[in-house]
């Protein structure tokens, strides 16, 4: 009996707050850190299940040409102020613990504008947008409550985060908070985020934004962790890193679907748009010391290649008018900060000539023509490498790295990861066709000089990625007129790029933790003018 009433109870709940509709949709920004194209089981993997995130995906509309920046702070930096890294100065790398430098304080980002929308505004997880100063803290760049870590990695049970300097790095609204040591972020992150749902105003507009920690490697001293109980769901897995890695990508889609369970449940959902998208193409083959795989594509996180930059990425919402489908157009991680304030009752147009970001909900919600024909992946000057995409085809000038992660890294721990190169590119060739509604990359018939065809040091290579999203075959000298208008429009687009913020910037000793009770805080005052004054 009184289980049922409360079973009654929470229907009525449910309704009520379905009942109540904000003035505009629930926005709910998933971004997962270093997952690979070939970590999720929707792109065709079979070695670990993402069931939770399947279904959202499959329920939804699946990105299947959506790409990302090849690194942590530029895709951040994208995201939330829908500019292109090269206009910010933060095209070169990311920004290290003690680095003096963010995301320029003369940005609006997008947390800003929806607060002018009405919206209740809340971060959990990562930020790596800059800290050494307060004002670059979330608190003060339009969000209303952060709890999570400032650095780019950290370990996930102890909080402690080594760069050049090693100390704590978590915080509540700006505070230091001790009380999550010895507990597993992911499932830290995903507590807060029922916290707010339980908790928010159902009349009230929601920005949730959960930087997922998962599935980045922690400090070099223990890169994988997770949980025993999830890393035994995965005894098929030799090889322990990986094994270890599988199950941090399980612990992220339990939260995915623990979450999307609290959002019906409090009666959010229906009036929800989820948002969910990767930072960058996986770390595998050590880089990092991980063991993430984007397996078929080429390349890995901080390459050009499409293992780099082309992302996991999909949006589900009852809001979707034409949901359960693929969606192939262009789309770059700049969108979203138009597109999310379409949804939220914006005026896109007058955001127009300041970013590069372009409104994509037409287009994902409607299946109508996509505005965007080309993505600038990157223009690195310090590395000296580029990357554009127009229409099929893209360009790729340099390489980032001297080139070490330029090949095709099949999963570690399976059959393929023991072949020879000749056998695994043979292998590469026979994987079995999909259609093109399908999720899964189909690769071409590898040629035998696929590894050594393009050598982007000395010239430009061209590719078709519509017939080669592998990378196998340079077609720069069969086409000099397109590989010309691509160098054209590389030119185009460098003269606008503004110099990178790190360049020549070195680590700043007095933002050592030791200085600060062993914590990573700001350790910088700034005058009124914006200009750094000695602590």
């Amino acid at each position: 009996m009184k289980t049922r009433l409360i079973c009654i109870l929470l229907s009525s709940f449910i309704q009520l707050a379905i009942s109540i509709k904000p003035p505009h949709p629930h926005i709910v920004l998933i971004v997962a850190d270093d997952l690979g194209w070939n970590d999720v089981s929707f792109h065709g993997s079979t070695q670990i299940p993402t069931p939770n995130i399947d279904k959202l995906a499959n329920d939804g509309v699946i990105l299947h040409n959506y790409y990302v920046m090849p690194l942590c702070t530029p895709t951040r930096s994208a995201l939330l102020t829908g500019r292109h890294p090269i206009h910010l100065g933060l095209q070169h790398r990311t920004i290290a613990g003690a680095q003096p430098y963010g995301l320029g304080l003369n940005e609006t980002l997008i947390s800003q504008l929806l607060k002018l929308q009405g919206y209740k505004t809340h971060i959990v997880g990562k930020w790596h947008l800059g800290f050494f100063a307060d004002e670059y803290l979330p608190l003060n760049r339009g969000f209303d409550s952060h709890l999570g870590y400032l650095l780019g990695h950290e370990d996930y049970w102890n909080h402690i985060a080594a760069d050049e300097y090693e100390g704590f790095d978590f915080q509540r609204d700006s505070h230091i908070y001790t009380p999550v040591f010895g507990q597993y972020s992911t499932e830290i992150f995903t507590r807060e985020v029922q916290s707010i749902i339980t908790n928010h105003d159902p009349s009230q507009s929601l920005f949730l934004y959960l930087a997922h920690q998962a599935v980045h490697a922690g400090n070099g001293n223990n890169p994988m962790e997770a949980p025993d109980y999830y890393v035994k769901r995965f005894p098929n897995i030799q090889d322990k890193k990986r094994q270890i890695f599988a199950g941090m990508v399980s612990a992220l889609d339990d939260s995915i679907g623990n979450i999307t369970k609290h959002l019906v449940q409090s009666g959010l959902y229906e009036n929800t748009v989820i948002i969910f998208t990767t930072d960058n193409g996986g770390a595998g083959e050590g880089y990092d010391q991980s063991v993430g795989c984007n397996w078929p594509l080429r390349g890995m996180k901080s390459t050009p290649w499409e293992g780099g930059v082309r992302g996991v990425g999909f949006v589900n919402s009852p809001l979707l008018e034409m949901p359960r489908r693929i969606s192939h157009d262009l789309m770059h991680v700049s969108d979203w900060f138009p597109t999310m304030y379409r949804i939220a009752g914006g005026n896109v147009s007058a955001l127009a000539t300041k970013i590069y970001g372009m409104d994509m909900w037409d287009t994902v919600s409607r299946g109508e023509t996509c505005p965007r024909s080309e993505i600038l992946h990157n223009i690195d000057p310090i590395e000296k490498y580029a990357a554009l995409r127009v229409g099929d085809y893209k360009l790729v000038v340099g390489d980032s790295d001297g080139g070490v992660w330029d090949g095709w890294f099949p999963p570690v721990g399976t059959s393929a990861d023991k072949l020879s190169a000749s056998q695994y590119e043979k292998k590469l060739s026979e994987k079995a066709p999909h259609a093109r509604d399908s999720p899964v990359v189909t690769c071409p018939p590898i040629p035998l000089n696929a590894s050594t065809s393009c050598q982007p040091f000395k010239d430009p290579c061209l590719f078709n990625i519509n017939q080669d999203p592998c990378e196998f075959y340079n077609i720069a000298d069969q086409n000099p007129d397109i590989l010309g208008e691509l160098l054209k429009r590389l030119q185009q687009l460098n003269a606008t790029a503004v110099p990178p913020l790190n360049k020549d910037l070195m680590p700043d000793p007095r933002g050592d933790p030791r200085l600060h009770n062993g914590n990573w805080v700001p350790w910088v005052t700034l005058t009124d003018k914006g200009q750094v004054e000695k602590v």
